[in-house]
């Protein structure tokens, strides 16, 4: 997700500092992996060269308190942004298929390798479906993609495994 687009799309409802945007951020998108205060405010920053906040100072004690407000060059760069279909991710290039041939060239058990990763991926899928289980909607939804796409990997798991031999014979044959 570009994190760009989500502080616009989150100063649509109205100005705000840094950190209350950091704390929405969290709450709406975080699902674990917090952002970090460097990243919203160098974000910020490109945002208001790029002419799509601005700033408004809040006089008071202390340090200038900065609030940043979408311009309406930023509203315009969300609904585009919005509107275009994200690329879906095709996965030609996978680290498990790599492995797999690496084991394989290497002489070494691909099976050893792709039960140790089956197992992984079941380990992840038990804890996301208790995060699941004790989450609210938007964690529920998070974690069903997550969780679809660990069902896909173990299937090519399994695929993998039935037909390692002729891969391996492919592989050999490639390498002569």
């Amino acid at each position: 997700m570009s994190v760009g687009f989500a502080l616009l799309g989150l100063l649509e409802h109205g100005p705000r500092h840094g950190y209350d945007l950091k704390r929405s951020y969290d709450d709406q998108f975080g699902h674990g992996r917090s952002l970090h205060y460097g990243q919203v405010y160098s974000t910020l920053a490109r945002l208001l060269r790029n002419g799509l906040v601005e700033v408004e100072s809040e006089p008071g004690d202390g340090p200038d308190r900065k609030r940043y407000a979408i311009t309406a060059a930023g509203i315009t760069d969300v609904e585009r942004w919005l509107a275009q279909p994200e690329q879906p991710e095709v996965y030609l290039q996978s680290k498990l298929y790599t492995k797999v041939v690496l084991a394989l060239l290497t002489d070494r058990d691909a099976t050893d390798l792709l039960d140790v990763q089956r197992a992984a991926h079941l380990k992840h899928m038990r804890e996301l479906t208790n995060r699941k289980l004790t989450g609210d909607f938007a964690d529920q939804l998070v974690c069903d993609h997550a969780l679809f796409h660990l069902e896909a990997d173990l299937r090519w798991l399994e695929l993998t495994a039935a037909r390692l031999d002729q891969l391996r014979a492919q592989v050999r044959k490639e390498t002569r």
